[in-house]
């Protein structure tokens, strides 16, 4: 039987366009990072690589964000993060609208290698499906009264959460800092209170107050009560 061969217009037998030579090199560079895969380690802020379904993902982690051994919180990102074609072809994909996510430890690969791209559903002209396997990892606000002598003793007047979205979060964050103006260094007597914005912990849920039940200025106004009584 006659062999066939197939090459493109205009090459020699045996030679490989620059077309093709781009996809056995990418597929080489797949097989590289599958195979050996570059250990995760806790606490770095490097981009790790993370299953979704069948695919690979790309993801951005929050450092100081974990819960126990278990649930770290990443962002999905485009492959080719941070080229503006790349945000503008994740946002299509939507890669954009995911926000923040809690992330199983045993779904990471380990960090982000290059040759993961082809795994992507950005590779594949795929948006990422409506569940992705991960929870959001919420939002939260901390109302902190620290010492006015520079050191960070204090304590931690109200903590507001979990917020859904970014948003809401800083709309109370706004709010909240609206109603210290001015006031910051005589709600609570030898403090200066300030508010700050932050992950929801989700450890310590039975201390947060819940800022869809009730207004986070009379959260805080009831908090200081407390504090002075």
């Amino acid at each position: 039987m006659k062999r066939l061969s197939f090459r493109r217009c205009g090459t020699a037998p045996g030679v490989l366009s620059p077309e093709d030579q781009a996809v056995v090199d990418q597929y080489r560079a797949m097989l590289t990072a599958v195979r050996n895969p570059q250990p995760w380690t806790p606490g770095t802020a490097q981009d790790i690589a993370v299953r979704v379904g069948p695919f690979v993902e790309r993801a951005h982690t929050r450092p100081g964000d974990d819960h126990g051994p278990d649930l770290i919180a990443v962002t999905l990102v485009h492959p080719d993060t941070p080229h503006a074609a790349a945000y503008l072809h994740g946002r299509h994909l939507r890669y954009t609208d995911r926000g923040w996510l809690r992330c199983p430890t045993n779904a990471i690969l380990g960090f982000w290698q290059p040759g993961y791209t082809m795994l992507t559903h950005a590779a594949a002209g795929l948006p990422l499906p409506d569940d992705v396997g991960m929870e959001p990892a919420h939002y939260a606000l901390y109302i902190e009264a620290r010492k006015r002598d520079g050191s960070r003793d204090g304590f931690t007047l109200l903590r507001v959460g979990p917020y859904t979205q970014t948003r809401h979060a800083q709309q109370d964050y706004g709010r909240l800092t609206a109603a210290l103006d001015g006031r910051e260094t005589t709600l609570v007597p030898g403090f200066r209170v300030a508010a700050r914005f932050g992950p929801f912990d989700v450890s310590d849920h039975e201390q947060f107050a819940d800022p869809y039940e009730a207004d986070a200025v009379a959260l805080l106004e009831a908090a200081v009560a407390g504090a002075s009584a």
